[in-house]
């Protein structure tokens, strides 16, 4: 038995709709779903939701709340956090959590947001055209950018920690085991650590073959375990057959790890679950 909490539906980019995932969930005797997709933003984005949406996308989730006796289901969104323009307290009032993600570093000279999850020949404008090719100030920028949010906005849920490490495919620029990449993600782990926030472990990027382990890395979990930081596993579903794609792998990294439990929400509260390879143990 598993819960997830990263699931994408047709709101958004997702490719199933909300029933789709909720009938997948219960051949797989999920124990609860959330869903969160992608929150509007004021700007062009073709994988966000439509903020003329949202209010429908809140309303099919409540309606289905009455018809899922056996699994519990949960209202969320995945919200970016762009300073001055939108982030995890911007919905938190009309959701059961939040899951708080960079997509966005900084800006262009016209205004339009970098975005740094999409094609790398993207990234590599954005790299040379605001941050001069200084590929560390702009990975250094992108922690900043989760520390600042989970200060100024935080989020129940700390969306793929490292998503960024996508753009340094074969350390085309960096190897993580450097001093000041490290020093980054131990100061943001410090800034976590104070929130009380509970980090994502995301399998999203191996089924989808663009990273060879998970998000965080797990020299990040290591990290993570030492500080008794509180984590929950999730797929970043975008279609109902991958609500627990990888899991059982991540489990076992995680026991390995020295995880005895992991996060879930359960009648309305995150409690800790003890788990194992094949789930939850309720």
């Amino acid at each position: 038995m598993w819960s997830n909490f990263h699931t994408h539906a047709n709101f958004c980019d997702g490719k199933s709709t909300l029933v789709e995932h909720i009938q997948k969930a219960k051949e797989l005797q999920l124990k609860s779903l959330g869903f969160s997709s992608h929150a509007p933003v004021p700007f062009e984005c073709n994988w966000c939701m439509k903020s003329e949406k949202l209010e429908s996308y809140l309303q099919e989730i409540q309606e289905l709340k009455s018809t899922t006796n056996e699994l519990q289901l949960f209202a969320g969104l995945e919200v970016d956090y762009i300073p001055g323009i939108v982030s995890p307290t911007t919905f938190s009032d009309r959701l059961d959590y939040t899951i708080g993600s960079i997509h966005f570093v900084d800006t262009f000279e016209n205004g339009t947001p970098w975005e740094i999850d999409g094609l790398h020949v993207h990234f590599l404008k954005g790299l040379d055209e605001i941050f001069h090719h200084d590929y560390k100030a702009a990975f250094t920028r992108y922690f900043e950018l989760t520390r600042e949010m989970i200060v100024a906005a935080c989020p129940t849920v700390i969306g793929h920690l490292d998503k960024m490490k996508i753009q340094n495919p074969g350390n085309e620029f960096f190897s993580e085991q450097e001093t000041w990449y490290q020093q980054q993600v131990k100061k943001t782990i410090q800034t976590i650590k104070a929130s009380g926030a509970i980090v994502e472990v995301n399998t999203r990027g191996i089924y989808q073959k663009k990273t060879t382990d998970t998000y965080p890395s797990p020299w990040i979990l290591e990290l993570l375990e030492h500080q008794k930081i509180p984590i929950t596993i999730s797929s970043d579903a975008h279609h109902a057959d991958d609500l627990i794609n990888e899991f059982q792998s991540t489990a076992l990294l995680l026991q390995q790890v020295g995880f005895k439990k992991i996060q879930i929400l359960s009648d309305g509260e995150w409690k800790p679950f003890t788990f194992n390879q094949n789930g939850i143990i309720c």
